[in-house]
Parts: C-alpha cells; sequence; structure tokens
C-alpha cells in the first residue's frame, strides 16, 4: 500500500516545476510526518554524443550538477513554507531505456508514494497528440495513488 505521506515531486527547471514545489509547501507546509522527495529525471544522451569523444560519466555528472541547483531551489522554497529539511530527500536519475514519465512511476512503486505532483508543460495540442505529455502519462499510467498536475 502506497504511504499517503510521502510525496513525490519532479522537478526540473521550469517556472511550472516552481510552481508545483510552492503548491506543496503551500497545501503540506505544516503537515507532521511529512516526506517530500524531489525527483528530477534526465534523458539518455542525445544521438552523436559519443562521437564527440564524450562519456556516460560526463553527461551523468553534468546533469546531476544541473539537477543539484534545482534542489537547492526547491528545497529552499519548502523550508520556507515550513517543512523540516530533514523531511525532504532528493534523487537525481537518468530515463534509462524508458520514458520520462514511466521512471516517475517506477519510482513511485519503489518508494510507495501516495501522491505524484509535477507541473504541466505549456505544449500545444498538436504535439501533445504527437508526443504525448508526461502529465498525461502520469495521470493514465500510474495505479493506486494520486496525481497532482500543477499548471
Amino acid at each position: 500500500m502506497n504511504n499517503r505521506q510521502k510525496i513525490l515531486v519532479a522537478v526540473d527547471d521550469t517556472p511550472t516545476s516552481e510552481k508545483a514545489v510552492k503548491y506543496i509547501g503551500d497545501i503540506a507546509g505544516n503537515l507532521k510526518d511529512l516526506n517530500v522527495c524531489l525527483l528530477h529525471i534526465y534523458p539518455e544522451p542525445p544521438p552523436g554524443y559519443y562521437a564527440s569523444g564524450k562519456s556516460l560519466p560526463e553527461y551523468q555528472a553534468a546533469r546531476e550538477r544541473e539537477a543539484a541547483d534545482i534542489f537547492a531551489g526547491a528545497l529552499a522554497i519548502l523550508q520556507k513554507y515550513g517543512i523540516r529539511k530533514q523531511a525532504i530527500s532528493s534523487e537525481c536519475r537518468m530515463a534509462d531505456h524508458a520514458t520520462i514519465s514511466q521512471t516517475i512511476i517506477n519510482v513511485q512503486e519503489a518508494g510507495k508514494y501516495g501522491t505524484i505532483v509535477v507541473g504541466k508543460r505549456g505544449v500545444s495540442k498538436a504535439e501533445e497528440f504527437l508526443f504525448g505529455s508526461i502529465s498525461n502519462a502520469l495521470v493514465h499510467h500510474s495505479r493506486d495513488v494520486a496525481v497532482w498536475v500543477i499548471g
């Protein structure tokens, strides 16, 4: 059974991600026994990446440095709303042979999070039809979990 006091927040460097973090702070800022995991997923290296002589560890290190900045900003926001630093964790992971939405679901299931929170991306209807959206995929493919899409 998923734990309703465990919240998984997918974060990146977009304004809607920041809105999602602020929303969690506003809603859950003073709840006891709350655990928030900030999750940053990045895609696999682009085609041709290795042809330039770069390695996977270099790529991962660069993405993790970017994630550290994102986590620091989100942590500061959550603490401003009264969520204790000890109640906040972070995880950075590459979407290895999976979509970003499937990777989020995998982390949710493994950690038994009761809620997934994502910011809505500003994609057009045509882009959503062709490529789908992370929030849409989460709503349709996750099970036994609340999915909050913050726009």
